[in-house]
């Protein structure tokens, strides 16, 4: 039974390498089948797009910033003397104009010292009046003496000549002719005695010290009109009396500050700007700003500028002088400037969509005929879906709208029907 199951087995076997053998022989009988055929490319297809004309739109409402009103001036009236305030003419708030008597104070010691000096300039005058009198006088008698004293001489003179001769003839004596020559020496002695005196008189100044006491009370009485008009406090601009800490019988001393004027007409507004905005305003001679709850919109002219940030506030000061005769601006007022205009804020736009962002770079699609030229923008302030550029296009362009984030730079493109 064993033997009949191994030819069973074997005769299965051989039938299987049969089939297989065929199979062989069938297959490299058969031509091998061509690979399907690929399709031909597609041709390139142009993109489509819409475009909108580039314009000026308005990007918003104009830049506004906050402002102080202060005066334009502030003057402290300091007492320069000391005195008892005898008469207050103006109260605190009141409007005043320059030069204005606004306190006195009492003036009897000053008036009495003046006193004193107007007699001092009368007896000194006195004393001067009658000193060059007698002056005068003086130079004339010594001129006279002068003159007589050089005619004695001469006579002496001619008196020893003779005398010298009589001597010599034996007619006086040696006694008698020492007597002559004494006499002419004690006269040349008298001549140049006189002369000196003469000589002093006119090159010396024996009136100085009057003189000097006549200035002297001058000098008194000018020092006490001075006082006088330092007693009298006046205001130095014309504004408003903001400081009058003072009453009727105050004894004040010298450097009392007795009141404060500020003046209002011109008067300023004084701002604090950031670089951005300081920006904005630099180069403009005057600026429009209005106080809040008025429609009323009024100019300035912009008095300064700084060019370099306040190392104190990390700020730019801005100051704007406003004429203001009808006084309605008054310190501690706010106002807001327009730092740009309404002309200031038409500029071109571009919907924020479509604008292309690359990295750091920003960029927009002009068609140029069917072309698609990529221009590299500059952009400024967004308003919502709108944005400003500030360069890489001009107005009347047609920017390209839709599809520009596929583009590339001068490719070709059609426009949507």
């Amino acid at each position: 039974m064993n033997f009949t199951m191994i030819n069973t087995v074997k005769k299965s076997t051989k039938v299987v390498g049969v089939v297989i053998l065929s199979t062989a022989i069938m297959a490299g009988c058969t031509k091998p089948a061509a690979p399907p055929q690929q399709p031909a490319a597609a041709e390139s297809i142009i993109k489509t797009v819409k475009v909108a004309n580039v314009e000026k739109k308005s990007i918003g409402a104009p830049l506004e910033q906050v402002a102080d009103v202060v005066s334009s001036i502030q003057m402290d009236i300091v007492t320069k003397v000391g005195g008892d305030v005898q008469e207050i003419y103006k109260k605190r708030g009141d409007m005043v104009q320059k030069g204005e008597l606004l306190v006195k104070l009492d003036p009897t010691d000053v008036e009495l010292q003046k006193q004193k000096g107007v007699l001092g300039v009368k007896s000194a005058g006195q004393q001067l009046t009658k000193a060059k009198e007698d002056l005068v006088n003086s130079k004339i008698d010594l001129q006279n003496a002068v003159t007589k004293t050089e005619q004695a001489v001469k006579d002496a003179e001619k008196n020893f000549s003779k005398a010298r001769n009589d001597y010599d003839l034996g007619l006086l004596t040696k006694f008698q002719l020492d007597q002559a020559e004494t006499q002419l020496n004690n006269l040349k002695l008298d001549l140049e005695s006189a002369k000196n005196k003469l000589n002093t008189i006119e090159t010396t100044n024996s009136l100085s010290q009057l003189e000097t006491q006549v200035e002297s009370s001058n000098l008194s009485i000018r020092e006490a009109d001075r006082t006088l008009n330092n007693l009298e406090l006046k205001a130095p601009v014309s504004g408003v009396l903001t400081e009058l800490p003072i009453e009727v019988g105050m004894s004040l001393t010298a450097g009392f500050k007795a009141a404060q004027v500020q003046q209002l007409d011109p008067i300023k507004i004084k701002a604090e700007l950031t670089e951005a905005s300081a920006q904005l305003v630099r180069g403009k001679t005057e600026l429009t700003f209005y106080v809040p709850g008025t429609t009323e919109k009024l100019k300035g002219k912009v008095s300064y500028l700084a060019d370099v940030m306040s190392s104190q506030s990390k700020s730019y000061p801005l100051e704007l002088e406003i004429a203001n005769a009808d006084t309605k601006l008054k310190p501690g007022n706010k106002v807001q400037i327009l730092l740009t205009e309404e002309k200031d804020e038409i500029v071109i736009t571009v919907p924020t969509l479509s604008v292309v962002r690359e990295g750091g770079d920003t960029s927009v699609f002009i068609l140029v005929g069917d072309v698609a030229e990529k221009r590299k923008v500059q952009l400024g302030r967004l308003n919502e879906t709108v944005q400003e550029v500030i360069s890489g296009i001009k107005e009347g362009e047609q920017l390209i709208v839709s599809g520009q984030n596929q583009l590339k730079d001068k490719e070709k493109v059609q426009l949507a029907k």
